[in-house]
């Protein structure tokens, strides 16, 4: 006779929900930070920003959660989310380039009349060498500052009279350059541009460069769109980025994105341990479908992006947003057919959740919610920046498409697997030493990163995103459930979900775009991984003395009741402190 199988169906729904919404924020979550990057904007305003929206987070979770306790409307808010983040998604999109400064050194020195780019420019190789490629002139147009020595030489080496007249001369010239595009050159990380005739007052010019000729800096503006790109400066100031109203309007709409992405992601969890019972290790074959949804269409994604932006000289993410709030729309539609009724209630919650805070095994678990926070909040925003960088360093292309193999690679050789073996692992392990093991492959996982010197050779490394996501997620999630007073689940799931994002991820998104900034993202990688190591060992330090606590503090419960007390009284006494489970 052969074994049924047996599917339960009022969890299908469920499995739709993180599989649909996963899906939707797949498509567009990883590319978000690379993406105000090409809207111009630096790694410390960026880390500002993803400062900022986990404490917006941090607040939104608690107090909806504790509103969806208290009202019964757990499923109107994660159902009312789903449609928030896919509106600010769209908006997002809509949120116009920060103007960047384009400028160029022009130089006409020892019969060379040439303009380059700015140091502080870096240069796209593989939109240059698209340049290269074209056997076009172009038209680009200078405008040039100038002195009295630099407008002697138009007068007499290029012999334009009308330019000898002392009124006649301006602080900056206007002059037209063609450029033939097959000329050009990439030299140390600087685009040279030729221009060996120009056009000047209607009239053609070609231009003497004596020994002591003009070097001046000028605005330009070309009639080919992908010279105008490479020559483009990458990024805002960052005195002046508060001063555009692109920026607030980025801003403004991520945090809308945000939070209303945690208030799904709090209140699902709470309610698919409540549809679980008393079953918690069952929550990693429900949550294996979002890893599954994230890993299929970020791959889709990223080959999209790359294939959408063949032959333009911008990146074009058109397609990642209008898919990110396609699957959120579905999702929202799965969501609304969820059969589920709350029936726990809290007479009280914030005494409930205020005698779970005062646990000291509880504190440490928080404090290592914070820990693995800082590293996920690196990962999240800043490794995708450390695989263009090392790309455009060997000067390899589909750079979207590595991106998305990446995330793919995560989710579903690494979060799937452990997904669906969390259950097993924690009841092997124990959530205590399944903490230690999270912090301590975190450290050795960006150490690696550090060190390899091929974006390509990240694929393997990513299985390990399996342990320090994966497991995890499902560790933090179900102790979270486990540890939560009856009524308060959605409460303590975000209440556990503002201490990782809130404080753990915005703390490590600040602290990680300022290293950035002084040092580079590979070693920024490597002083996260040494601080991942010592947090963990400090893990370890902690629960062997609360362990050894715990068994002094028994003993002496257990001999004080023999003396004092009748034998039944004996376990309500030694549960006066909540030995959490291990």
């Amino acid at each position: 006779m052969r074994p049924s199988f047996h599917i339960n169906k009022e969890l299908l729904p469920m499995k739709g929900h993180y599989f649909l919404f996963n899906a939707g924020t797949g498509a567009i979550v990883p590319y978000l930070s690379v993406y105000a990057r090409y809207l111009g904007f630096s790694s410390v305003i960026v880390g500002v920003i993803y400062t900022f929206l986990p404490i917006c987070g941090m607040i939104a979770k608690p107090v909806f959660g504790a509103i969806a306790d208290r009202f019964h409307c757990q499923k109107k808010i994660f159902a009312g989310a789903q449609l928030v983040a896919a509106a600010s998604f769209i908006a997002i999109f809509l949120v116009p380039n920060v103007p960047l400064d384009r400028q160029v050194r022009y130089s006409c020195i020892d019969s060379e009349s040439v303009f380059n780019s700015l140091p502080d420019v870096t240069i796209d190789g593989d939109l240059f060498y698209q340049i290269q490629k074209k056997e076009l002139l172009a038209k680009c147009q200078l405008t040039c500052q100038m002195n009295s020595s630099d407008w002697d030489i138009v007068c007499n080496d290029w012999k334009l009279s009308q330019y000898c007249d002392n009124f006649t001369r301006t602080a900056t010239l206007t002059i037209v350059a063609n450029v033939p595009l097959d000329k050009s050159e990439l030299f140390d990380d600087v685009a040279i541009f030729r221009a060996p005739n120009l056009t000047l007052d209607d009239a053609d010019v070609i231009p003497v460069c004596p020994s002591d000729g003009i070097r001046s800096v000028c605005d330009v503006d070309c009639n080919d769109d992908t010279v105008n790109r490479v020559l483009t400066k990458s990024e805002i100031s960052d005195a002046d980025v508060y001063s555009r109203y692109q920026f607030w309007c980025f801003l403004f709409f991520m945090v809308s994105a945000w939070v209303s992405q945690a208030l799904c992601v709090s209140i699902s969890d709470a309610i698919c341990f409540e549809m679980l019972g008393n079953k918690h290790s069952r929550y990693g074959y429900q949550r294996l479908f979002g890893s599954l949804g994230w890993g299929i269409v970020s791959l889709l994604t990223g080959i999209l992006i790359d294939v959408t932006s063949r032959n333009k000289p911008y990146t074009d993410y058109l397609l990642a947003f209008y898919l990110a709030a396609g699957f959120l729309i579905l999702d929202f539609v799965v969501s609304c057919v969820l059969k589920y009724e709350q029936t726990k209630l809290s007479t009280n919650i914030l005494k409930d959740v205020g005698k779970l805070v005062l646990n000291i095994r509880v504190d440490v678990y928080f404090l290592w919610c914070v820990s693995v926070g800082m590293c996920t909040g690196i990962i999240w925003n800043f490794l995708l920046w450390l695989v263009e960088d090392l790309a455009k360093a060997r000067g390899q292309g589909n750079v979207k498409t590595l991106q998305g193999i990446l995330m793919s690679v995560q989710c579903l050789g690494g979060e799937l697997p452990f997904f669906f073996l969390s259950g097993k692992i924690l009841k092997k392990i124990g959530h205590v030493n399944a903490m230690s093991l999270v912090l301590v492959v975190i450290g050795l996982r960006f150490i690696v990163y550090s060190v390899i010197p091929d974006p390509w050779w990240f694929i393997p490394v990513e299985f390990s995103n399996g342990l320090t996501f994966g497991l995890f997620y499902a560790c933090m999630a179900s102790y979270a459930s486990i540890v939560a007073p009856p009524g308060t689940e959605a409460t303590v799931q975000g209440l556990v979900g503002a201490i990782f994002e809130g404080v753990g991820v915005s703390l490590g998104s600040l602290c990680a775009g300022i290293s950035i900034r002084t040092y580079s993202v590979a070693l920024t990688f490597r002083y996260f991984g040494f601080g991942a190591l010592a947090a963990g060992l400090c893990h370890v330090l902690a629960q062997c003395v609360l362990k050894t606590r715990a068994g002094t503090t028994a003993y002496s419960l257990r001999k004080n009741s023999l003396q004092k007390v009748r034998a039944e009284d004996q376990q309500e006494l030694t549960s006066v402190e909540p030995f959490l489970p291990t």
